[in-house]
């Protein structure tokens, strides 16, 4: 994973606001505005996209850690958007500097860990766990 270079390694990821995407609906809390799982979910979009392009075939990345902070409130209909920058990567550990923002002022900030895997290792040692429930 040395071969990555780290000041090209940038994600974007946005979306709107919806009802599905609140507080209230994912159970997090109950008024509606963006939920703290959404925002995670934004943001962890965001550094797979850092990686489009960057691993080799049959290698995927997963999400290991984040420590996210949930800045301000956004209120339905507004538009998100989490960018996200690779900092540092040692063997197959990621680590990914976040920050997300509305349209009126930044929302949330994370650090954010990701462990690259070989995806038939990985499915094959899911599929052991469940049972062959995925086959």
């Amino acid at each position: 994973m040395n071969d990555i270079s780290l000041q090209d390694c940038i994600g974007e990821s946005e979306a709107v606001v919806t009802e599905g995407w609140t507080a209230t609906a994912m159970g997090s809390g109950t008024v509606p505005v963006l939920a703290t799982p959404a925002l995670v979910a934004l943001m962890e979009q965001a550094a797979v996209r850092a990686l489009e392009g960057r691993l080799p075939p049959g290698q995927t990345s997963v999400g290991v850690r984040i420590d996210v902070r949930h800045l301000a409130a956004t209120p339905l209909g507004m538009r998100v958007r989490a960018r996200a920058a690779l900092v540092a990567a040692e063997g197959r550990r990621l680590t990914f500097q976040i920050e997300a923002w509305d349209e009126t002022e930044k929302i949330g900030e994370a650090t954010h860990e990701r462990v690259v895997v070989d995806v038939a290792r990985f499915m094959e040692r899911v599929e052991g766990k469940a049972g062959g429930a995925y086959r």
